[in-house]
C-alpha cells in the first residue's frame, strides 16, 4: 500500500480479523481493533506499536459503538476503511432453536454491523471518502442443509450491503461485501459456532449435515492469510468491487446457486409473467 489509511475493525482477536490486523500494522497502517475482551486482543496481536488501537467494544451496545468510533477518530484524525468482522455461527433446524438463540444470532451477526455503519457514517460523509467492507458469508448466498438462522443472517448483510452501496455512493463512500468459503480460522471452535442443544431425531439431514462440516476442521481449503491480503488489497483500488468470493469453494456454490435460480425463473416463466394487468395495446 502507498499510502497510510485508518482502519477500524471489528471481531479482531481471532480468525480473519487477527489476520488483517496483523498484516495491516506489519504494513505500517493505524489500526483500531475491536473485542469483547480487550487484554485478550492485545496478547493476540502482541505488538509495540504505535498505530494500534485495541479497544473493548460490545457491539450490539450502540453507546460502546459509538464511543470506539469516537475514540479512534479522536486518536487518528479520520477514519478510512471500516470492516465488520465480528460474527458467528449458528446451526440447527428453525424448531431446535429457540427465539433467543435466534435473536442473538441476528444481534451479532446483522444489528451488530448495522450499529457500526450507523455511527460511522458521519465522520465518513464528512470526509465524503472512505470504504465499509461487510464480512458475510458464502452461506448468505448458497446456504447449505441445517444452516438456515446463519444464512438468513448472512443474507441480511448481502442485502444492506448492496443497498448501503448505492445510498452513500453519492458521498464517495465505497461498500463491499465478502463472501468466504471455509477457511483454515477457529470458526469450527465453540467460541465461534454454536450448534443446537435441542436435537430433534427426525432432522436426520441436518446431523449429518453437522457431522459432514465438523469434520472440515483442520482441513479446510481456504488459507485465512491470503483472504485477509485480499480484503487489504480491495481496499486500495479505485473501484473495488460490491462483492467479493473468497475461496474456490465459495466461487463454485455461487455458480451452482446462479445456474439453478436462473433455470427456475424461465421454467415458470408464463406463470410469472401471467400476474400482470393485460392491456390493450392499441389503447396505449
Amino acid at each position: 500500500m502507498n499510502n497510510k489509511k485508518v482502519w477500524f475493525i471489528t471481531g479482531a482477536s481471532k480468525g480473519f480479523g487477527l489476520s488483517l490486523v496483523k498484516q495491516l500494522l506489519d504494513a505500517g497502517q493505524l489500526v483500531a481493533a475491536t473485542s469483547r475482551n480487550q487484554q485478550e486482543l492485545i496478547e493476540a496481536v502482541n505488538t509495540q506499536s504505535d498505530g494500534f488501537l485495541p479497544l473493548q467494544v460490545d457491539l450490539v451496545n450502540e453507546s460502546s459503538v459509538s464511543l470506539a468510533l469516537q475514540h479512534t477518530y479522536e486518536t487518528f484524525g479520520r477514519i478510512d476503511v471500516v470492516i465488520n468482522n465480528a460474527g458467528y455461527g449458528i446451526g440447527g433446524a428453525i424448531e431446535e432453536l429457540t427465539d433467543k438463540e435466534t435473536r442473538q444470532a441476528f444481534d451479532v451477526n446483522v444489528f451488530a454491523t448495522l450499529n457500526v455503519i450507523r455511527y460511522v457514517m458521519p465522520y465518513l460523509r464528512k470526509q465524503r471518502s472512505g470504504h465499509i467492507i461487510n464480512i458475510s458469508s458464502i452461506a448468505g448466498i448458497a446456504p447449505g442443509t441445517g444452516w438456515a438462522i446463519y444464512g438468513a443472517a448472512k443474507y441480511a448483510v448481502i442485502g444492506l450491503s448492496e443497498v448501503l452501496a448505492a445510498d452513500v455512493k453519492s458521498l464517495g463512500i465505497k461498500v463491499t461485501v465478502v463472501a468466504p468459503g471455509a477457511f483454515r480460522t477457529n470458526f469450527l471452535t465453540p467460541d465461534s459456532l454454536t450448534l443446537t442443544t435441542n436435537p430433534i431425531a427426525d432432522y436426520e439431514d441436518v446431523r449429518a449435515s453437522h457431522s459432514k462440516y465438523l469434520k472440515m476442521d483442520g482441513e479446510q481449503a481456504g488459507d485465512p492469510e491470503k483472504a485477509a491480503a485480499s480484503i487489504i488489497k480491495i481496499a486500495g483500488e479505485a473501484n473495488p468491487p460490491l462483492y467479493l468470493l473468497l475461496g474456490g469453494d465459495a466461487y463454485n456454490r455461487a455458480l451452482t446457486k446462479l445456474d439453478a435460480l436462473q433455470s427456475e425463473i424461465y421454467e415458470w416463466q408464463d406463470l410469472t409473467c401471467s400476474t400482470d394487468f393485460e392491456y390493450d395495446l392499441k389503447s396505449i
